[in-house]
């Protein structure tokens, strides 16, 4: 093992660690009102992790490759994979104990199952655009479909979670006693010879066949509320001259109660305006193009990264920040709250909301300066007409 690979597999055991204390205690202390450290200090630390350069778990042509607090500590709230199966390859039958688990497939084509706490399964096949949610505890695999890869972007609601210390169902019963094992299976010890010692993580085997095929215990027992969604296949959310927005929530997929889920496309020289969101860190990964993303941090600090295509950016809840296309070419991002339910404040909306006398003591300009600025949120800039929300999907 490199010496790369083994200081992320001991960081991936710290994570474990510091996550298993925080579920302990019941929430994360950053979520509170207690001070954080790394955000304390004269600077504002960084914000940027090159998630695609990074070398993480390699196994012949499929990866795993991870952004957490060890790769980028300023990420409690939210951590990401970025994943890619081989024809033939699946992630194992695994379950996490600490995050709940949001997808957004890029690439190719790849089929999921799971099973929650009622004995409820489900079995989906997904296609670039799809998005997919598993709560937390629910056991889960993933596998590769056709003669493609397919490559999809994990994003996980705690920052501490280590996707290299997932619970996967070789490594579990790998090290369980023979007897123990044969006994809960009602097979003879013989008959657990050749299983795996340790854990696999990724499977090779023959190409799924199409169409999806029964469960052992004979059918489906298909839960109240679908793990699949069809992202991409919806009409945006907002239209705007600068750029486009897919938002998807717990109020359009309800079984993602902590996560929401946005693409955002900008147009060159396109800008998310300066704003902020009240109830969750927002993690960003760009799918295409360049972008400049700036935060802003109180007493003066205030920081700008840019972000190519495979980075991940994050900005903790409730510091402002912006997102502005600075390509030639047209940039899609790909962004998550840890939070079902999306809420943000807008420059151009706060400032609507005052009257123009207030403005002008601020900012040593006359009322009729004020006059003159948007009316509505502008969201993306330039702006347009309608004004941002006359055409949103609620």
């Amino acid at each position: 093992m490199s010496e790369v690979s083994r200081r992320g597999f001991i960081g991936s055991a710290v994570v474990a660690s510091l996550a298993a204390g925080a579920a302990a205690d019941g929430d994360f202390p950053f979520r509170n009102n207690v001070p954080d450290p790394l955000l304390d200090g004269k600077e504002l630390p960084t914000f940027k992790f090159a998630l695609e350069k990074s070398e993480g778990k390699v196994m012949g042509g499929s990866f795993g490759k991870e952004a957490t607090v060890v790769q980028l500590p300023i990420s409690k709230g939210l951590a990401g994979v970025s994943m890619r199966l081989e024809p033939g390859v699946a992630r194992e039958l695994h379950w996490h104990a600490t995050a709940a688990e949001w997808a957004f497939v890029l690439e190719g084509r790849c089929r999921t199952t799971v099973i929650d706490p009622l004995g409820n399964s489900e079995t989906n096949d997904f296609d670039p655009g799809d998005i997919w949610y598993f709560p937390r505890g629910h056991g889960h695999s993933i596998e590769c479909l056709g003669n493609k890869p397919c490559h999809f972007i994990l994003i996980f609601d705690n920052g501490y979670f280590s996707e290299f210390g997932t619970f996967s169902i070789t490594d579990w019963l790998g090290h369980t006693p023979k007897a123990l094992l044969a006994k809960n299976l009602g097979l003879p010890e013989s008959a657990i010879d050749g299983i795996p010692k340790n854990e696999l993580y990724f499977t090779k085997g023959p190409i799924p066949p199409d169409g999806q095929q029964p469960p052992l215990q004979g059918s489906l027992k298909s839960p109240p509320a679908t793990h699949r969604f069809r992202m991409m296949a919806q009409e945006p959310h907002s239209i705007h001259k600068g750029g486009r927005e897919w938002r998807v929530g717990v109020e359009r997929f309800p079984i993602s109660q902590t996560i929401t889920g946005v693409i955002l496309d900008l147009e060159p020289q396109g800008l998310r305006e300066l704003h902020w969101h009240p109830n969750a860190d927002e993690w960003q990964y760009v799918i295409s193009g360049q972008v400049s993303v700036t935060m802003f941090g109180s007493h003066g600090r205030y920081r700008i990264e840019t972000l190519d295509a495979g980075d991940v950016g994050y900005i903790p809840q409730g510091y402002g920040h912006s997102i502005e296309n600075t390509g030639p070419k047209a940039a899609r991002i790909l962004i998550a709250f840890n939070t079902g339910r999306y809420q943000a404040i807008d420059l151009s909306q706060w400032l609507a909301a005052n009257p123009a006398y207030l403005l002008a003591d601020h900012f040593g300009k006359p009322a009729s300066f004020f006059e003159k600025l948007p009316k509505h949120r502008v969201f993306i800039a330039p702006t347009e007409s309608p004004a941002h929300g006359s055409a949103e999907i609620k």
